[in-house]
């Protein structure tokens, strides 16, 4: 689409990331971004904290997306942050973690862009740094990961999604942390296909809620992944964490475990 069939936008459009969870996460671009805005969308995953931010006046429209629930479809949003930036007005498009990071934040972009609509992005904390540092664990490791991955478990329909065996197989090679997206409804199929390039003993941690009051989180190793869920109740939004940088914790949990055995819950 040719950006010169629109009028000059005389509003604009900023994706700010409204991290994880917890308010205080919020960068200071962040801060003024929301503080500036007219409009805000705000996606479900949000917390209310966060509007706090925002002006009296502002108008807030709540658009919620949320894995495995009744979401305000993609198009509609788009249509509407366009809409808005046309009639003049300062929109700040309000998103869960990053926009940048399964955050449907390049779609965006490039709908904005196509409509010669002024756009920007603010990133925010993601929900997978979050829930490892949660647990005062590193994505890298000198002696146990030369990398990271991020990867979604939830494929566009029709889409084969991703290969998990390859990955696997490319983690174990590499020495690199897996970082697991929207992966509890399919975690069954994950744990499958990891299993064919991992160890069955493997580290995982699964966090819940990560950043909040109400976090939960589970150890195990992959080859207990579906088992730890179902034991532990453990829902969405949660992030599966799999590598060796969970070492480190795996041997804090034995040696607290050890001198207090009620000490440290596998979920908490």
């Amino acid at each position: 689409m040719n950006a010169t069939a629109f009028p000059p936008s005389r509003g604009s459009v900023t994706l700010v990331g409204a991290g994880p969870g917890d308010p205080e996460l919020l960068t200071l671009k962040a801060v003024k971004a929301i503080a500036s805005a007219t409009v805000l969308l705000v996606d479900d995953l949000v917390n209310d904290a966060v509007l706090a931010h925002a002006r009296p006046e502002a108008r807030i429209i709540h658009v919620g997306k949320r894995g495995g629930c009744a979401s305000t479809p993609q198009a509609f949003i788009e249509k509407l942050m366009v809409q808005q930036a046309l009639t003049g007005e300062t929109v700040v498009r309000l998103k869960g973690g990053d926009p940048f990071i399964f955050g449907r934040g390049g779609e965006e972009v490039e709908h904005l862009r196509a409509a010669g609509v002024a756009v920007q992005v603010v990133n925010g904390i993601t929900a997978g740094l979050a829930a490892v540092t949660s647990l005062q664990v590193p994505l890298t490791h000198r002696e146990h990961a030369h990398g990271v991955v991020f990867v979604t478990g939830h494929a566009k329909p029709g889409d084969p999604g991703t290969d998990w065996a390859a990955l696997a197989q490319c983690a174990h090679q590499a020495r690199l942390t897996l970082v697991i997206y929207m992966g509890i409804s399919s975690a069954a199929d994950i744990q499958q296909g990891l299993l064919q390039g991992l160890p069955a003993h493997t580290p995982v941690a699964i966090v819940q809620h990560a950043s909040l009051p109400q976090q939960r989180h589970a150890q195990a190793t992959l080859g207990e992944l579906c088992d730890t869920l179902s034991v532990h109740r453990l829902g969405s939004p949660s992030i599966i964490v799999v590598g060796d940088v969970l070492q480190g914790l795996a041997a804090a949990q034995s040696a607290s475990m050890a001198a207090e055995p009620d000490a440290w819950p596998v979920a908490a």
